[in-house]
């Protein structure tokens, strides 16, 4: 194609699909959207693909951390709530995505456990200080692997938006 391989520099770009349809996702934010506290990290999560979440079509799980708290490595998960999680987002061969009612048993259950929502908001506090504002960050949990993978991370938008 004409490139002179010595002065110009190329990249490939591969992503990895994570398998969240078979485990959970969602979004989280370094404060409270509703009331603009900036000392907790609110973590939104459900079963499935993260769309549902993102969209505001289900009821996901909802968990608040402290930061000072979890900055001093203690336990730091100040709200756990239940959400009702009504269906989860899957991968279709046909459609390549479909929406199907969860369990009763998914719907009865957290979608991640303390570890997992202590975890993310480690990852969330370092995504924070790294960029020195709060954060709107999306997450995946792959459900072959079980690890948990950042899939996107902006300035937070919500409360820095509403007129004072």
């Amino acid at each position: 194609r004409g490139f002179n391989h010595r002065e110009d520099s190329l990249c490939v770009g591969v992503e990895k699909i994570v398998r969240s349809d078979k485990a959970s996702s969602g979004v989280m934010f370094t404060l409270d959207t509703q009331s603009g506290i900036e000392n907790v990290i609110m973590i939104n999560s459900a079963f499935g693909l993260g769309e549902n979440v993102v969209g505001w079509r289900i009821n996901p799980d909802e968990f608040f951390v402290f930061k000072p708290t979890l900055k001093e490595e203690k336990s730091a998960i100040i709200k756990r709530q239940l959400g009702s999680k009504e269906m989860k987002m899957i991968y279709d061969e046909k459609l390549k995505t479909l929406n199907v009612s969860t369990t009763d048993s998914e719907r009865a259950n957290f979608s991640l456990s303390d570890d997992e929502v202590v975890t993310l908001a480690r990852y969330a506090l370092s995504i924070e200080e790294h960029y020195g504002m709060p954060m709107d960050i999306e997450w995946a949990k792959d459900g072959r692997a079980g690890q948990i993978y950042i899939v996107q991370a902006r300035p937070e938008t919500v409360t820095t938006t509403k007129p004072n």
